[in-house]
């Protein structure tokens, strides 16, 4: 059967429009593409799902970690610190995670490491070959008690008479020599106390180390100048002034022995002296245990020993006291990262203007001796013309200079990161201010009533005794 040229121009026209629409068509193609873009996307979140679940229970176990070894770790932890961190995990009903635990201890730290792992099975990861992912949680905690020093600047002054204010003191330092003297920490823990009124008992043992040309036998205080106080350091060789022995107060007792004044600015009594370098928790404590309230207050020459005694040039008497031998190196040097240096300044009050006797009516033995038996304001009220009283007495510094003084002695330790906690007890606002510039930090301040100051001693001795994560 033949066909025309017509027939067969037709026939190949139509296969040519065939193949054109053929090619043109894409329908067919962009399903399967979104058919595959689609497989992708449910394959690549079902990934995300997996991981999700993967690290939602890394993070469910590292917390457990975290915690287990922290509580094993605590140097107060009597149970042992293996059975405390599987405990952990077994009442999370994790106990077959655990893989290993590690515990190093030592005179002064304990060291807990813990290693856990698990696998979970995937959902979506499997399609393509992963069947199991592994979880994995590692923790380490340490609780270390470097070598520390400590000066505990007590406020003494009459004030602390009330609202049973000098037992909650009393309560509160024992509170806090317990928690820091302990078996574990002997030979590495000092403390110093330096209980302060107007003035600071330095003791005869160190008062004699220092270079003061004495004036009288009643007590050992050390008159400081302005400039003192721009430096940590109390010098063997800078001449300090014999401080005053007077009582500046209006009443007399009636006694005309020598030395009989009752309230005198310098404390004289034994256990009114300062404590260098103690670790002996029942002598601290039946020290503080006598302290009487009386006098005026000056924070600042507590906290200038308080300082000073941490300071390294301190190191030089320390030799001549006879303390424990294993502190005879104590002030350690301030580079020295074994050793951690600080100080507890306790107030209940503000300082006060500060008043000495004219140089000219405390000039010699019999001067001296007068105004050992008779108070100040006692003698001159019922003896002097009021109009006169100007120029037996005068006033060495100010409130405010005062405040200047101890600002610039908090400065000067914090330089030498010296950490220092203040605790204003039952103060103004004025007070709270002042002992919250001289703190370390915000932090560093406590402002409590009554009781409290018993927590707030606890909450430094905790601090002291650093407990941290180190994985």
């Amino acid at each position: 059967m033949k066909f025309g040229n017509d027939a067969l121009r037709q026939m190949a026209q139509r296969n040519r429009t065939t193949r054109r629409r053929f090619v043109r068509e894409e329908d067919g193609t962009v399903t399967i593409f979104a058919c595959f873009m689609i497989l992708c996307m449910l394959m690549i979140g079902g990934i995300g799902v997996d991981l999700m679940r993967h690290e939602m229970e890394r993070a469910r176990i590292q917390g457990i970690a975290d915690r287990a070894v922290l509580a094993a770790a605590d140097l107060d932890q009597t149970l042992d610190p293996e059975t405390v961190v599987r405990d952990y995990f077994a009442k999370a009903w994790m106990s077959d995670f655990v893989s290993g635990v590690t515990v190093t201890e030592g005179l002064n730290f304990r060291t807990v490491k813990v290693d856990a792992t698990t696998t979970m099975n995937t959902q979506f990861m499997n399609m393509v070959g992963v069947d199991t992912l592994t979880i994995p949680a590692a923790s380490t905690a340490e609780e270390k008690v470097n070598k520390v020093e400590i000066s505990m600047v007590l406020d003494i002054s009459g004030s602390m008479s009330r609202n049973g204010r000098m037992e909650n003191l009393k309560d509160a330092a024992g509170v806090f020599i317990d928690t820091v003297l302990k078996s574990e920490t002997q030979n590495l823990i000092s403390i110093s106390v330096v209980p302060y009124t107007a003035q600071v008992n330095a003791g005869r043992d160190i008062f004699d180390e220092l270079n003061i040309v004495r004036d009288h036998t009643y007590s050992y205080c050390v008159d400081f100048e302005e400039d003192d106080f721009d430096t940590a350091e109390i010098s063997t060789t800078k001449a300090y002034l014999h401080m005053q022995h007077f009582d500046s107060g209006y009443s007399w007792n009636g006694s005309r022995n020598e030395g009989s004044i009752s309230n005198p600015g310098c404390p004289k009594r034994d256990f009114e002296e300062i404590i260098a370098f103690s670790q002996n928790p029942t002598f601290l404590k039946s020290q503080i245990n006598q302290y009487q309230p009386r006098a005026n207050t000056s924070i600042h020459l507590g906290m200038k020993w308080g300082v000073g005694m941490l300071d390294p040039d301190f190191n030089e008497i320390t030799k001549e006291l006879g303390v424990d031998a294993v502190f005879n190196d104590r002030p350690s040097a301030y580079n020295d990262i074994e050793t951690l240096k600080t100080i507890i300044l306790m107030t209940d009050g503000e300082n006060v203007n500060t008043v000495r006797i004219d140089d000219s009516y405390y000039a010699n033995y019999n001067h001296r001796r007068h105004w050992s038996i008779y108070p100040l304001g006692w003698y001159l009220n019922n003896y002097v013309y009021s109009s006169s009283h100007s120029n037996w007495r005068y006033t060495k510094y100010t409130s405010g200079q005062a405040n200047t003084m101890l600002s610039n002695i908090c400065a000067a330790a914090r330089a030498q990161n010296i950490v220092i906690w203040s605790i204003g007890f039952e103060v103004s606002n004025n007070g709270a201010d002042v002992m919250r510039d001289c703190a370390s930090s915000p932090s560093h301040f406590f402002r409590v009533e009554g009781v409290e100051i018993s927590k707030a001693f606890s909450a430094i001795a905790r601090q002291i005794n650093q407990l941290r994560l180190i994985q």
